[in-house]
């Protein structure tokens, strides 16, 4: 199965050298099941030629705003909709989550709480789960016939599925520890507020569940299902 990674945003110049670009983070995560992959750099105007170029799609995070007025915005909205009714299989991840809600009907915005940022429990279906965050935007409203799937104490629509079409979450499940620490340390000061960045700092090394969000995933490619 051949899933395409849609890049919505680059990894900092200065983290590339040592941690590569956002779809090699997603290969290194899904590569074990099995899965071939193909990327499109969407966020410099380089699209597929059609949704069938892949089995599936997955959307990257981005430093941007779905409500941003770029170029290739309005592109990535029809694309997750004609993806969506080519009956293709979509996983979206922070940006990619919001991205599918907005395409959908939902509304996101810039949450008045501030971030979140680093190891934070999620509550699943399955059970509590932690996995990295680094955001502040939040879909605020889901679309019709969308589920929330989990939550946490900062974020309402953490995980959304789209039975049978699409799953997507806000946290992310594709970096470890030295990412988001290069994240806090080298582009969070100035941007966001240094309490926040302490606190998210001293839960690194905090263990993950990452992995069964990988699993997640895969199934969902695979099967349209999450259990």
């Amino acid at each position: 199965m051949k899933i395409g990674i849609l890049q919505t945003g680059p990894v900092p110049a200065d983290l590339v050298s040592e941690f590569g670009e956002y779809p090699g983070f997603f290969v290194r995560m899904l590569k074990p099941y099995g899965f071939d992959f193909e990327s499109w750099s969407v966020v410099d105007g380089v699209f597929p030629e059609s949704v069938e170029d892949a089995d599936g799609w997955l959307i990257t995070g981005s430093r941007h705003g779905v409500y941003e007025d770029h170029p290739w915005m309005e592109p990535l909205m029809q694309f997750i909709r004609d993806a969506i009714a080519a009956d293709k299989p979509m996983v979206g991840v922070c940006f990619g989550h919001q991205a599918i809600a907005q395409a959908l009907g939902g509304h996101v915005e810039k949450f008045k709480g501030g971030w979140s940022i680093g190891p934070v429990t999620y509550r699943f279906p399955s059970g509590d789960k932690v996995i990295h965050a680094y955001h502040q935007d939040q879909v605020i409203t889901p679309p019709a016939g969308a589920e929330t799937i989990a939550s946490s104490d900062f974020c309402t629509h953490a995980a959304l599925l789209y039975p049978g079409k699409a799953l997507s979450v806000q946290p992310h499940p594709e970096f470890g520890d030295a990412y988001t620490r290069a994240l806090i340390e080298k582009r969070g000061p100035g941007v966001v507020p240094d309490d926040t960045l302490a606190a998210a700092a001293a839960k690194l090394g905090t263990p993950l569940d990452s992995g069964e969000i990988a699993e997640m995933f895969a199934r969902f490619f695979r099967e349209r299902t999450i259990s």
